[in-house]
């Protein structure tokens, strides 16, 4: 199993939408929430995923698709 460190930022029109759930079940992916911050206006999360390589990949790939933007983080996110 792969694990990357994501940083995603929903925008206001997906703030209220269950994007990192429908990743985590169409593509078998463990997400784990590092850290958080959802507003009205905007949706940041860091998460840490686990799963196969190919299907980290696509699930990052539904995600950028759908308008949400994200960022790879190298390290650990202890907060």
């Amino acid at each position: 199993m792969a694990k990357r460190i994501v940083k995603l930022t929903f925008p206001q029109k997906l703030v209220k939408e269950p994007l990192t759930f429908q990743m985590a079940k169409k593509y078998n992916i463990l997400p784990n929430i590092r850290r958080a911050k959802v507003t009205e206006t905007v949706g940041e999360l860091v998460l840490e995923l686990e799963g196969q390589e190919q299907d980290l990949d696509k699930g990052i790939e539904f995600l950028k698709k759908a308008g949400v933007i994200v960022e790879s983080i190298v390290g650990d996110i202890l907060e």
